[in-house]
């Protein structure tokens, strides 16, 4: 299937902002900073280098590293140099969950994460010109250091009782869990981090997760303290869905962004199904559109709340940046088709499969009949329910009405032998024939 090409909107800052620190702000992306004053002179100044850091304790990103990827690509179009961090020394330890303690993964699965994690940082940065980013990995100024050097050089930086008031540390020393030394010890060692770049790099500013702030502030205060020089860290607000809960691996509903875990379709979906009171800043963060454009799109959102065009564009240009237009349009015509609106026959047996995942399924034969289908996919709750519903003309098989209680599924699989039953406008259920 060749879908409807889509044109996004190319990465870009807004040129109606003063500086790029009062585009951020707008955006929302400062929950928690360092001096702000300092900051906003910082980034309206000459070129400088600032780093992100990313632990592969899982075997891709999601969406809060999404908010620091776009973070870190506007900063680079503002002319600032990126150093993109994956940590090899820090996944093989993982910062502290407030709840428990993490399970260690083996040094073999990190390293082949460092792989993956390091392939989709490339794709949100631009490795080209004046302030072309840099791949960096910890494990190589880690790896040598000696128990001893560690506890010379840096741990003798750090008081016992300042680390105990970090969120994350206090949460679990508060715990019947506990902390162990190793998750106590991380702070140091994203400290060190921070310390390293600045003196091979520069570097003088990191981004982060608001969750993250004790960690961010190590650094900080490691490099003012060993080398006498002034560095700022920003804290971004937290994903969070409509309860409250962040998104992410740690609370079992990330949205990855490894097509093979999260597909584009998938993905395009969770954006359009964005909440109202939420989906504003989310083009904010999540998107290159402009104030204009996205004070044109709040409006809608107050005026004509049904039509869903915030949420539209949204999920077309966050689906694409992390996808690419391809993917985006193959999403967006699997969505049209299932309701009727495109052909259900032109999707690729992958893009069919993903949409199907996303819909009550149940396993049927050819022979089996409508009726069963129904029942076995929960869209009618007995056989009488879904007699009546075909006898209403509220059934349709791939978007053709069944007129039947006798039709069965002959013919009706298409690609992957998947086929798709709608019990009126917006109830679906997938099918896959034996």
């Amino acid at each position: 299937m060749t879908a409807a090409p889509v044109t996004l909107t190319p990465p870009q800052n807004d040129p109606s902002f003063e500086s790029i620190w009062d585009e951020i702000v707008w955006r929302g992306l400062v929950h928690v900073s360092t001096d702000e004053d300092a900051l906003r002179a910082l980034l309206a100044g000459p070129p400088i280098t600032y780093y992100c850091g990313f632990d592969p304790t899982a075997p891709s990103l999601h969406l809060g590293n999404l908010v620091q990827l776009l973070l870190m690509r506007r900063f680079q179009l503002a002319g600032h140099r990126p150093l993109g961090l994956v940590g090899g020394s820090t996944g093989l330890i993982g910062d502290p969950k407030p709840t428990a303690e993490r399970t260690l993964n083996d040094a073999a699965v990190v390293a082949e994460w460092v792989g993956y994690l390091q392939e989709q940082v490339k794709r949100f940065l631009s490795f080209d010109g004046d302030n072309a980013a840099r791949l960096v990995n910890n494990l190589d100024w880690t790896a040598s250091m000696t128990a001893i050097e560690f506890l010379r050089d840096i741990g003798k930086h750090y008081r016992v009782g300042t680390m105990l008031k970090k969120d994350a540390v206090s949460a679990r020393l508060n715990s019947d869990e506990g902390i162990s030394y190793t998750e106590f010890s991380y702070q140091i060692l994203q400290g060190l981090d921070f310390r390293r770049l600045h003196l091979d790099y520069g570097c003088v500013l990191q981004t982060g997760g608001s969750d993250q702030w004790g960690n961010l502030t190590s650094g900080v205060d490691l490099v003012r303290k060993a080398e006498g020089a002034t560095v700022h860290a920003i804290g971004t607000p937290l994903v969070t869905n409509a309860d409250g809960r962040k998104f992410g691996k740690s609370e079992g509903n990330a949205i990855w962004l490894d097509p093979a875990l999260t597909t584009p379709y998938a993905m395009y979906q969770f954006w359009l199904n964005t909440d109202d009171a939420d989906v504003i800043d989310r083009l904010k963060v999540f998107t290159f559109l402009g104030r204009a454009e996205i004070d044109r799109y709040a409006e809608l959102v107050r005026e004509e709340p049904f039509r869903r065009a915030a949420q539209k564009r949204l999920a077309l240009e966050a689906t694409g940046i992390v996808h690419g237009p391809a993917a985006v349009a193959a999403a967006i015509a699997a969505s049209e088709a299932l309701f009727g609106q495109g052909d259900l026959a032109a999707l690729d047996a992958d893009t069919l499969a993903a949409a199907i995942a996303e819909l009550p399924s149940a396993e049927v034969g050819e022979s089996d009949t409508v009726v069963h289908a129904l029942v076995a996919t929960g869209l009618c709750s007995s056989a009488s329910d879904a007699r009546r519903a075909i006898a209403q003309g509220g059934v349709s098989l791939n978007n053709a009405t069944v007129s039947s209680d006798e039709a069965t599924l002959e013919g009706a699989a298409l690609a992957g032998r998947a086929a798709v039953l709608r019990r009126g406008k917006k109830t679906l259920a997938g099918l896959i024939l034996r």
